[in-house]
Protein backbone atom coordinates (compact mmCIF):
# COMPACT_ATOMS: atom_id res chain seq x y z
CA UNK A 1 0.00 0.00 0.00
CA UNK A 2 1.25 3.46 -0.86
CA UNK A 3 1.99 5.89 1.94
CA UNK A 4 -0.42 8.75 2.48
CA UNK A 5 0.40 12.44 2.31
CA UNK A 6 0.71 12.78 6.08
CA UNK A 7 3.08 9.83 6.42
CA UNK A 8 5.24 11.16 3.60
CA UNK A 9 5.46 14.50 5.46
CA UNK A 10 6.56 12.83 8.69
CA UNK A 11 9.10 10.70 6.83
CA UNK A 12 10.70 13.90 5.49
CA UNK A 13 10.46 15.75 8.83
CA UNK A 14 11.80 13.55 11.64
CA UNK A 15 11.64 16.36 14.23
CA UNK A 16 7.93 16.88 13.53
CA UNK A 17 7.37 13.12 13.71
CA UNK A 18 9.11 12.97 17.07
CA UNK A 19 6.83 15.76 18.41
CA UNK A 20 3.76 13.99 17.03
CA UNK A 21 4.70 10.67 18.63
CA UNK A 22 5.29 12.41 21.97
CA UNK A 23 1.91 14.13 21.75
CA UNK A 24 0.19 10.85 20.84
CA UNK A 25 1.93 9.06 23.71
CA UNK A 26 0.79 11.72 26.17
CA UNK A 27 -2.77 11.64 24.80
CA UNK A 28 -2.99 7.86 25.16
CA UNK A 29 -2.27 8.30 28.88
CA UNK A 30 -5.20 10.70 29.46
CA UNK A 31 -8.56 9.44 30.70
CA UNK A 32 -10.18 10.07 27.32
CA UNK A 33 -7.37 8.42 25.36
CA UNK A 34 -7.34 5.38 27.61
CA UNK A 35 -11.12 5.06 27.36
CA UNK A 36 -11.06 5.19 23.55
CA UNK A 37 -8.25 2.64 23.44
CA UNK A 38 -10.12 0.24 25.74
CA UNK A 39 -13.35 0.55 23.73
CA UNK A 40 -11.52 -0.02 20.44
CA UNK A 41 -9.73 -3.12 21.74
CA UNK A 42 -12.96 -4.49 23.23
CA UNK A 43 -14.82 -4.11 19.93
CA UNK A 44 -11.87 -5.55 18.00
CA UNK A 45 -11.95 -8.66 20.21
CA UNK A 46 -15.75 -8.95 19.94
CA UNK A 47 -15.59 -8.81 16.13
CA UNK A 48 -12.81 -11.43 16.11
CA UNK A 49 -10.23 -9.33 14.32
CA UNK A 50 -7.89 -8.49 17.21
CA UNK A 51 -4.32 -9.48 16.38
CA UNK A 52 -5.11 -11.83 13.51
CA UNK A 53 -3.41 -9.73 10.82
CA UNK A 54 -6.43 -9.53 8.52
CA UNK A 55 -5.93 -5.79 7.87
CA UNK A 56 -9.35 -4.88 9.24
CA UNK A 57 -10.23 -2.36 11.94
CA UNK A 58 -13.20 -2.24 14.25
CA UNK A 59 -15.14 0.78 13.02
CA UNK A 60 -17.22 2.59 15.65
CA UNK A 61 -20.33 3.78 13.84
CA UNK A 62 -23.55 5.38 15.01
CA UNK A 63 -25.22 1.98 14.41
CA UNK A 64 -22.68 0.11 16.54
CA UNK A 65 -19.47 -1.61 15.53
CA UNK A 66 -18.54 -3.22 12.24
CA UNK A 67 -15.41 -4.25 10.40
CA UNK A 68 -13.82 -1.92 7.89
CA UNK A 69 -10.49 -1.76 6.13
CA UNK A 70 -7.88 0.25 8.00
CA UNK A 71 -7.68 2.71 5.13
CA UNK A 72 -11.43 3.37 5.02
CA UNK A 73 -11.84 3.50 8.79
CA UNK A 74 -8.97 5.91 9.42
CA UNK A 75 -9.91 8.12 6.46
CA UNK A 76 -13.22 8.95 8.13
CA UNK A 77 -11.47 11.23 10.65
CA UNK A 78 -14.02 10.67 13.38
CA UNK A 79 -17.11 10.97 11.19
CA UNK A 80 -19.29 7.96 11.94
CA UNK A 81 -21.37 6.43 9.19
Amino acid sequence: MEKGRTQKYYDKNPAANKRRLKQQSDYQKTAKGTSLKIKANKLNRKLGTYGNGDGLDASHTSKGGRLASKKANRARKGIHS
